[in-house]
Parts: C-alpha cells; sequence; structure tokens
C-alpha cells in the first residue's frame, strides 16, 4: 500500500509539472491584470499550505516537521485542483519519520454532488500517528503554519489506521457542516492499558460516527474580480459530535463527546484588539485516554528555565508540563489583548500581546488508565503573560507564569520563557 500511494504522488506530480504551458495573450494590459490575479491566487495559495501546479497543489504540510517520537518527519502530499476536474479530486500523502523508521501514509479521494452547496462526498484510508488527548474539529477551515512549535516537543502518540467515509455541505453561506463514518484499529506507541470492566486492552478497534458544524453569522462577503471573498466576522461557533457504537463492526465501545468552541474579536481603538477562546469537551462511557483531552501544553520536564527554552504556541498553556493532565470533562478560557504595534521604522513594528489562560477539568473513574501517571484539573489551572512579536524577522520572546491551584513549590518551575514565531504572507 505504502509503494502504491508513493507511486500515485509521483505520477500525478510529474503530470502536473509537464503540464504547465502558459497562454498567449494579446493585450498587453490584459496580460498585466491577469499576472496582478495570478500572483494574488499564487500567494493566497501559499498562505493557506499548499504550492499550486497545473493540476496539482502540493502540500507543504509534509515536507518537513519534527517531533519527540519520530524525530525528523518529513514527505509528499497534494491534492489535485479544478483544472483535473471540478467533480473529482484525489488527495494522498506519505511521510516517514527518521526516528521510528516508520512510513505514514493516507489516500482518499471526493466526488462534488451539488456545486451550490459544496456537498462532497470524500474516501479515505489513513495509517499515521495521532497525539494522545488531542480533539480537532472536523469543519476547522485549514490552518497552515510555516512553523509549528508544539510538535516539537510531542511525545505521546498513539498509532491508527482508519478507514473513513464523509459528506461535506454548507447548509448555508454561514453554517457549515461534515458528518463522517469511521472505523479505525489503536494501538499505543507508549504503555497503556484501559481496564473495563476487568478486560484490560492494549490495543482497540473502534465504530465512530461524527457531525460537524461550523456557525459563523457574522462573516461578510465581497465580489473581487467576479471571485467571491469570505471575510471571517465574530463570534463563530463550533459544536462536534461523536458516538462509537459497541459491537458494530467489532468496536469495542461505547463512548459520546460533545465538543463546543466559540472565539470572539473586537477591533479597540489605536489598532489593538482584544481576542477570547472559549473551548471545552464533555466524553461519556468507556473512552479510552487516545480519545480524551488534554488542555494543549506546551512545556518539558527539564530542571531550569533555560533548558526548557523553546519556542511558544499559538493558543497552548505554555507554563503546563507535557501528558501532566487528561480529562474526559474540561474547559478552557484564553484571553488576549494586542496592543498597537511599536512603529520604530515603517517597516519595524514590535507588538505587545497580554495573555491569560484558565482550564479546569475532572476525570471519572481514573483508576480504568493503567501504566501511564498524570493528574486532573479539577483545582482550576492559570497563566498569565506576555509576548513580544516580531523583534527579528518574525521571531519574538514570549514569558508566562503558572499560579493558582496548581503553582508549583520551586518558583522557577512556574516560568516558561521561549521564542514566538510571527510572520504572514
Amino acid at each position: 500500500m505504502q509503494k502504491h500511494c508513493a507511486l500515485l504522488l509521483f505520477i500525478i506530480l510529474s503530470w502536473s509539472a509537464q503540464s504547465q504551458n502558459p497562454k498567449k495573450v494579446g493585450d498587453t494590459l490584459t496580460v498585466i491584470e491577469q499576472d496582478s490575479i495570478k500572483k494574488s491566487k499564487f500567494f493566497k495559495q501559499i498562505g493557506n499550505g499548499f504550492f499550486p501546479t497545473k493540476f496539482l497543489d502540493v502540500d507543504l504540510r509534509y515536507l518537513f516537521k519534527f517531533n519527540q517520537y519520530e524525530g525528523v518527519r518529513t514527505g509528499l502530499g497534494g491534492i489535485t485542483n479544478n483544472n483535473f476536474s471540478d467533480t473529482y479530486r484525489i488527495n494522498s500523502y506519505v511521510v516517514y519519520g527518521f526516528r521510528d523508521h516508520t512510513f505514514k501514509y493516507s489516500i482518499g479521494g471526493g466526488f462534488r454532488i451539488s456545486k451550490e452547496n459544496e456537498t462532497w462526498v470524500n474516501l479515505s484510508y489513513t495509517d499515521d500517528l495521532q497525539e494522545t488527548g488531542s480533539s480537532n474539529f472536523m469543519t476547522d477551515k485549514r490552518f497552515f503554519s510555516f512553523f509549528e512549535p508544539r510538535l516539537l516537543n510531542i511525545d505521546l502518540f498513539h498509532h491508527h489506521i482508519t478507514k473513513a467515509i464523509s459528506l461535506e455541505h454548507k447548509i448555508t453561506p454561514y453554517l457549515l457542516s461534515e458528518t463522517q463514518l469511521a472505523r479505525s484499529n489503536v494501538t499505543t506507541t507508549y504503555d497503556y492499558i484501559f481496564d473495563v470492566n476487568g478486560k484490560e486492552y492494549t490495543e482497540f478497534r473502534l465504530s465512530t460516527a461524527k457531525v460537524s458544524l461550523q456557525w459563523n453569522p457574522f462573516n461578510k462577503f465581497s465580489s473581487v474580480n467576479d471571485v467571491i471573498v469570505e471575510e471571517e466576522g465574530f463570534p463563530n461557533f463550533t459544536l462536534q459530535l461523536t458516538q462509537s457504537f459497541k459491537d458494530v463492526l467489532n468496536s469495542d465501545f461505547n463512548f459520546f463527546k460533545t465538543d463546543f468552541r466559540t472565539i470572539y474579536k473586537v477591533d479597540l481603538f489605536g489598532e489593538s484588539s482584544t481576542e477570547a477562546t472559549l473551548s471545552g469537551g464533555i466524553s461519556t462511557g468507556y473512552t479510552p485516554l487516545t480519545h480524551l483531552y488534554h488542555a494543549y501544553p506546551n512545556n518539558i520536564r527539564k530542571e531550569t528555565i533555560m533548558r526548557r527554552f523553546s519556542v511558544a504556541g499559538i493558543n497552548s498553556f505554555e507554563t503546563m508540563y507535557f501528558n501532566e493532565f487528561f480529562s474526559d470533562r474540561f474547559a478552557t478560557l484564553q484571553l488576549k489583548h494586542f496592543l498597537k504595534p511599536f512603529k520604530i521604522t515603517e517597516k519595524y513594528g514590535p507588538q505587545l500581546v497580554l495573555i491569560s489562560r484558565m482550564a479546569i477539568g475532572t476525570m471519572h473513574d481514573i483508576d480504568r488508565h493503567k501504566d501511564i501517571e498524570f493528574g486532573t484539573l479539577r483545582k482550576g489551572y492559570s497563566e498569565a503573560g506576555f509576548e513580544i512579536n516580531k523583534l527579528l524577522f518574525g521571531f519574538g520572546l514570549s514569558f508566562a507564569y503558572r499560579y493558582g491551584g496548581y503553582h508549583l513549590p520551586k518558583f522557577e518551575d512556574n516560568i516558561a520563557l521561549k521564542f514566538t514565531f510571527n510572520i504572514s504572507l
């Protein structure tokens, strides 16, 4: 299967590279206008994480990453574009981890059944790793960063082989939906036993159904060069429901999850702004640790502040140690206030951001999870700090301090000092 995925990607890339023949346009003004539109589309694609070619958009996410389990993770991925077909698409990737010496891959495709409502049916087969305790919304707009700081220090992954079919549908211009049916085989890469009524599981099978809704009631739409441009409005809301069915296709557990998030941003006077993100989740039933929640920690266990010096995340708790807490129900609130940039020169303007983060959670039947140690967030977790961004070449500095119910006895263990990295096209 790995060879077939690699061969498919090679054929599509070769086809794309050989098919980029420029068209001749007689009128000079038309040429200039079309070049301007092409450049705008090109940089928009790059900003979304794709390098566009004639028939294939190369996915930049798979070129290079690093984490504590795989080490260097590198590969190639892509998705066919409208020049290939506006009715069918193929998407795939192949990556290799140099520390675990293992290939991971996904192969999939889809067909559109309604252009007006952007309704797509998608099929996929994935053999890859996923961070334990992570929770992703299917309807999230694609997020791409040239550098993903949290990945550097993650070491708790589980391996999954997942076959899925999903349906994307735009119910209204402001309400997006995605529904998925999936069957997964899950194995942890670390010591872990899940005890259910005296039966111990080290690997398990799951048959799940998901429904995800993204509601953006304040988005604005405008037309630029006959292309509809969507401007994000606030607040927006995301809801996702997940049900695992025991004994369906030999699935091992019944559990139900509800995930929610809302984001609010408001522009203030003098180029300053405030952003608030409220998120939470509840899981009931027999839910293994792989599918429970962490609070996006981003601190490594080293003795001194400087040895813990790394790169701050975008929405992570910088003083919370990896694998320190897990929950089956939790809520987090993150507040950021962006001050007006310091205009030192026309092109050089560092920006100060004031940050406060809070989390609370709990875990029922914690004794089910064996061979791994972690705490809960029942006392409430708090940290506060600031960032000074874009000091040099997109880099800045971050400082955070841990206080409240989980304040540590050793003063320096409550401090996180890190780089930040912000760059935009």
